[in-house]
């Protein structure tokens, strides 16, 4: 039987007047006492960090919402929350997004239950990239590089908040500009937006209602824009490809990657003059938004390290070694490789390159017998600093014949797949492990563990391949011999 209008808009009632008392309810379970929210700007990174300061209005409540802008929560792609003061972090659990909602919630597992009027100190880490940008787009090559952030003015909650307040810090003290809304806001009585030195300042705000929702966003939520002068290099990876080669008989395992680099900072603006290049370098006045070297940090104890780029190798680059450490002892010191490019990277300019080295396969990998099982660790990738890895690409080659294999990652990956990779006297091929990832920063630079099973069998399985691949070299060639002889024999 067909529903009736009046049926039909007696269950959209309902539904609404559900959803209403439970956002209701929602608000009544946790007040804030305090929100502080610190954003460290850098160049395609943006690192914020956010205190909650809770009380819990009723008893046995055991998770605390947060709410994000749907901009903002797309744009991070790392986030972490825990006790202040605490190193662990706390489970968290995407809650469903509404289509019609401008805003997007995540649930925080408490570590116990809160009873009435207990209170706690939360420290939520999020990392956006691609926040910001060059701002004019376009600047000489003897020209200082602006860049511009824009964020919204309220921390968004589903509970009330008594006050609020956000900051915005610059790694130089050179604040430009920023937004200072003239008019005084309904949440404070006093300017709502200070300055001093790096940092800009909006708040306090006191007595927010919950602000997780539609209409407060309408009526309150405003954008906040900061200029500033940003002094190092604004880069970005776009293309990361890492391939790891696992071998038992060489006792070694080879790293090899493969980096597209990319300057994001303002396009360059007419020509590149290598005379005022050369004139900045020999003054000391060279303009620091032009990638002229690269520190990168590299494991301890390895060897054969090499780099080249389209054209061949670079000889400009500088390797220093740390000596290897004792396996599961953390290296007090790593092995750091300084690259110089073949030119000065200007903004929009890119530059690929491939490093590479050999470790030890006992460095990184264990063996138990028990279970007679490998367990090798391995990183994901090099940070380079300051820097966002758009696109990864990791492929780990494991030896001929390995099975029974397992992964363990620090987070999901976007894409994990089992291919097969086949070189020179392989019989079946490798399994290798293909990972794909997006937006890492060096927060995301941690280490995957594979664990595998390779029989005794297997472990001769490349010894017989070379041994048959010369057998029958041989027999070739004594067959070649015999029907020389015979062709010869034969004329004669």
């Amino acid at each position: 039987m067909p529903l009736s209008w009046r049926t039909l808009s007696s269950i959209l009632l309902a539904t609404l007047l559900s959803f209403s008392s439970t956002c209701s309810a929602e608000a009544t379970v946790f007040e804030n006492t305090a929100i502080v929210r610190t954003a460290e700007l850098g160049g395609t990174i943006v690192h914020v960090t956010t205190t909650y300061a809770i009380k819990s209005l009723a008893n046995g409540q055991d998770r605390y919402t947060v709410a994000f802008p749907r901009r903002e929560r797309d744009a991070s792609s790392f986030l972490e929350v825990r006790v202040k003061g605490q190193k662990d972090p706390l489970e968290i659990r995407e809650k469903p997004f509404y289509s019609n909602a401008k805003f997007t919630e995540v649930d925080v597992l408490l570590p116990k239950k809160l009873g009435t009027n207990a209170t706690l100190n939360l420290v939520m880490e999020t990392i956006q990239t691609h926040v910001t940008e060059p701002w004019p787009k376009y600047a000489s090559q003897k020209d200082e590089q602006a860049m511009r952030y824009t964020t919204d003015l309220f921390v968004l909650s589903p509970y009330p908040t008594l006050v609020q307040r956000t900051k915005i810090k610059a790694l130089a003290p050179r604040v430009i500009s920023y937004t200072t809304l003239e008019a005084a806001h309904s949440f404070t009585s006093d300017n709502v937006a200070s300055k001093s030195g790096p940092t800009v300042t909006y708040g306090p705000f006191s007595g927010l209602p919950a602000s997780a929702n539609n209409d407060f966003l309408k009526e309150h939520q405003q954008p906040v824009t900061v200029r500033y002068f940003h002094e190092q290099p604004v880069l970005e990876v776009t293309d990361y490809k890492r391939t790891v080669e696992i071998s038992h008989w060489g006792s070694n395992i080879n790293t090899e990657d493969r980096v597209v680099l990319h300057n994001a900072g303002p396009k360059l603006k007419g020509h590149f003059s290598r005379v005022d290049y050369q004139q900045q370098a020999y003054f000391g006045t060279q303009t620091p938004h032009i990638l002229h070297s690269l520190r990168l940090d590299l494991p301890s104890g390895i060897n054969n390290v090499y780099y080249y780029d389209l054209v061949g190798n670079v000889s400009t680059s500088r390797f220093i070694s740390a000596p290897a450490v004792p396996k599961g002892q953390p290296a007090k010191k790593q092995s750091v490789i300084e690259l110089k490019p073949r030119y000065p990277l200007l903004g929009g300019w890119n530059y690929s390159f491939t490093l590479g080295w050999d470790a030890e396969l006992a460095s990184v990998s264990a063996y138990n017998k028990s279970s007679e099982e490998y367990s090798v660790e391995l990183p994901i990738m090099t940070a380079v600093p300051g820097a966002v890895v758009d696109n990864l690409e990791m492929k780990i080659v494991l030896p001929e014949g390995a099975t029974d294999i397992e992964v363990i990652t620090p987070y999901p990956a976007r894409a994990m797949w089992l291919d097969k990779h086949t070189t020179y006297l392989d019989t079946i091929g490798r399994p290798a492990i293909m990972f794909e990832y997006k937006d890492l920063t060096i927060r995301h630079a941690q280490n995957i563990y594979v664990i595998y099973k390779l029989s005794t069998k297997e472990h001769f399985r490349k010894p017989l391949a070379v041994s048959a691949k010369d057998k029958s070299y041989l027999v070739t060639c004594k067959l070649f011999i015999v029907d020389a002889f015979a062709a010869l024999a034969k004329i004669n």
